[in-house]
């Protein structure tokens, strides 16, 4: 039986991806400290007998060695989560990000020089990408950071990081490693308390309170179901033509986020109202943002046929479905 480790995994996508690694005949391991992901995330396959939970922190090198040893492919998902927390504790977001991934890229690349055939998927973010101008955004494009003096960039620059070294385990020591690039993954179990834009939006419309749209609204975004992005780490992984490569994950559908809101007033509350909100209100005075944010999917297509399969209102109802 394969053994697959998912960091991270009482988390959003996460548990979704446990999930799915069960359905498929794995036994799962799951290492989570609790710090944003929810025990009971979990709880439709808390009896499994093929899934072991751990709670403890991916920062404990010999957790880390304990747990990496038993597995045959590795999901790395732990990581700071959300605009909010990132713009709050830049330097919490810098060290979980880079130190627990080197711990376990090392343990990784010490299972491969003694033998071992193991598999990585590490999960980074479209916010590498920085503020680079181009209306698409592809995996080969530069990475265009702003200043050091805004928190909001510790993020993007600590998780390209994150893949420098994935990328450098697969050429010096062969590790078979794929990176996947997040946009925007959206779903039921997300939460919206570290800034999420489509929680925060369905739980205001349920309870009957305003929508609160930061800046003008007209920043745009593409969302993907969390079933379509886990649904093709588990493919990226089994194909090894896409080891030692990155690949944009999301959908390429953008939406303005003022759009967003409409979206969900219209599908979920109509009496609900629209409110705006400054980003130095929501966050803090140097807070920068994207204003487009779209990817291309040529490659992750070409690779496993890749294409999202549920539409935006199909998203919305499943979030609310599962708020209610």
């Amino acid at each position: 039986m394969k053994t697959s480790l998912v960091t991270g995994g009482s988390g959003f996508i996460g548990s979704h991806l446990v999930e799915s690694l069960l359905e498929r005949g794995d036994r799962v391991v799951v290492v989570d400290d609790l710090s944003t992901g929810k025990a009971a995330n979990l709880d439709a396959v808390r009896d499994h007998p093929q899934l072991e939970w751990v709670e403890g922190t991916i920062e404990d090198e010999l957790l880390v060695n304990r747990l990496v040893d038993q597995a045959d492919e590795v999901y790395h998902l732990a990581a700071a989560v959300g605009v909010a927390l990132i713009a709050k504790q830049p330097i919490q977001t810098i060290e979980r990000n880079v130190y627990p991934t080197q711990l376990i890229l090392n343990r990784l690349g010490q299972r491969v020089k003694a033998g071992a055939d193991v598999l990585c998927f590490l999960a980074s973010t479209s916010e590498v990408y920085g503020k680079n101008p181009k209306p698409f955004w592809s995996e080969e494009d530069d990475l265009v950071f702003g200043s050091t003096t805004k928190a909001r960039w510790s993020y993007g620059v600590s998780k390209a990081i994150d893949e420098f070294l994935a990328l450098a385990f697969y050429r010096e020591h062969r590790l078979k490693v794929v990176v996947g690039r997040f946009f925007n993954v959206v779903g039921p179990r997300q939460t919206g308390a570290y800034g999420m834009v489509l929680p925060r939006f369905v739980e205001a419309a349920l309870a009957g309170k305003a929508l609160t749209v930061h800046d003008d609204g007209h920043q745009e975004r593409c969302f993907a179901h969390v079933n379509d992005v886990t649904g093709a780490v588990i493919d990226l992984v089994a194909n090894d033509d896409c080891m030692g490569r990155v690949f944009n994950i999301g959908s390429d559908q953008p939406i303005s986020i003022l759009n967003l809101a409409k979206r969900v007033q219209a599908r979920v509350n109509p009496s609900s109202a629209i409110e705006f909100q400054s980003y130095a209100d929501a966050y803090d005075a140097d807070f920068e943002d994207i204003r487009r944010r779209v990817p291309d999917l040529s490659r992750i297509h070409q690779a496993i046929g890749y294409r999202p399969t549920y539409d935006l209102d199909a998203i919305i109802d499943a979030v609310a479905a599962a708020y209610r």
